[in-house]
């Protein structure tokens, strides 16, 4: 199952690098986030009634923006987000109808009310389902249309096996753009920057580039469009912001570095949206199009493309190692040095706490030690499961 490599390059030593992190109020990241919080519910939902889990995954979740009136000192939503959740997932155990569209909407409501300013769901949400229970290829009936709660599956229940087919990969540490890039989406949405600056908005893109040890930058950000008052006070506003994301930089020893903000203004548009985000205005958001497991998007690392969010956590491993490898990654460069990259490979039906195939990227770990780690994370699997269900991990 394991396989060492000793060349373990780190990308700082690229001439180049490039990164981009879409913030929490872009419309593919809110559309990741509101596939896993309904696998959540939907867990929690039938682990609650049930005592188990049944089978479903919400991964193709995506929204179609609604319409919005902005204009200085005003913004308003006149038409609602619409968000369309293609899957599958059994609608009852034997009798005992699951509710499945109030689980999808509560879902999507609470994640939207969390990455949007004024948000009402009653007013700005409509939610369509596309999900069906058939049966799947080579599946029993029961996998998606249970008869009674002994067909559901317990948490740490032994003997799973993956769903597919899956490579998903693994990286640490970060280089100085990532932790960049991801330091400053995380402080503009982060909470105490919410409290001293509220007419900002959540739909936050930053981009970043080295060139050896130069730095670039640019944040697009928006502004409430109910909160600035003319141009003059959206710029003045801007400049503040501006200041505090540069000295943000500075104090993660960058000091080589240009920054551009809400490119926009140089057509003399300002970034102004009605609830903080393009998807105010018609934006369409998708699962799977945005950052990987770790916040980010790096095109000069291995990456997967396999979209986690939403995917069931019982046993789909595009879901599970996807977040195994990243974690196994990190616990590797802090245990033996280095940097260093996981790479995990498993066939459908493989038992999940057997992987066809382990490589890992370190220069130094003795093999007995990183073989014991690398046994002792897999063997965890149903553990990451119950995480997963019980206290989510943010997967984007």
């Amino acid at each position: 199952m394991l396989s060492i490599q000793r060349d373990a390059p780190s990308v700082e030593d690229l001439p180049y690098e490039l990164v981009e992190r879409k913030g929490v109020g872009h419309p593919d990241t809110m559309c990741d986030a509101m596939a896993e919080r309904m696998s959540r519910y939907y867990s929690l939902h039938c682990l609650k009634e049930f005592g188990g889990v049944a089978h479903h995954w919400f991964d193709k979740v995506t929204l179609y923006g609604g319409g919005a009136d902005t204009g200085y000192g005003r913004g308003e939503l006149t038409s609602p987000y619409r968000v369309r959740v293609f899957g599958k997932a059994a609608f009852r155990v034997g009798a005992t109808e699951i509710p499945v569209r109030d689980l999808m909407f509560h879902a999507a409501a609470d994640v939207l009310a969390e990455v949007t300013t004024g948000f009402d769901a009653a007013r700005h949400l409509v939610v369509e389902l596309g999900v069906v229970d058939h049966q799947g290829s080579g599946r029993g009936r029961s996998r998606y249309q249970p008869a009674a709660p002994k067909d559901l599956v317990p948490l740490r229940s032994g003997g799973l096996v993956s769903n597919d087919t899956n490579l998903l990969h693994g990286y640490a540490p970060l280089s100085r753009l990532e932790n960049a890039v991801l330091g400053l989406e995380r402080h503009i949405n982060g909470p105490a920057f919410k409290r001293r600056h509220t007419d900002t908005g959540w739909d936050v893109k930053v981009f970043g580039s080295r060139r050896r040890d130069a730095f670039s930058l640019v944040v697009n950000m928006p502004f409430l469009a109910g909160h600035i008052e003319s141009m003059d006070h959206y710029l003045a506003r801007k400049a503040v912001v501006r200041k505090e994301l540069e000295e943000l930089v500075g104090s993660f020893g960058i000091r080589d570095f240009r920054m551009l903000m809400n490119a926009t203004d140089r057509n003399g548009r300002p970034y102004l949206t009605a609830l903080g985000s393009v998807a105010d205005t018609g934006d369409v958001g998708v699962v799977g199009r945005g950052n990987r497991v770790n916040g980010l998007i790096t095109p000069m690392r291995p990456m997967s493309i396999e979209a986690p969010a939403g995917k069931n956590p019982l046993d789909h491993t595009g879901k599970i190692y996807n977040v195994m490898a990243t974690r196994l990654a990190q616990q590797v460069h802090e245990r033996f040095g280095g940097p260093a990259q996981v790479h995990i490979f498993t066939s459908k039906e493989a038992p999940l706490e057997r992987p066809d195939e382990v490589v890992v990227t370190t220069p130094d770990a003795a093999e007995p030690d990183l073989e014991a780690l690398v046994e002792a994370t897999v063997a965890g699997s149903g553990e990451l499961t119950v995480e997963l269900i019980e206290r989510g991990i943010t997967l984007w």
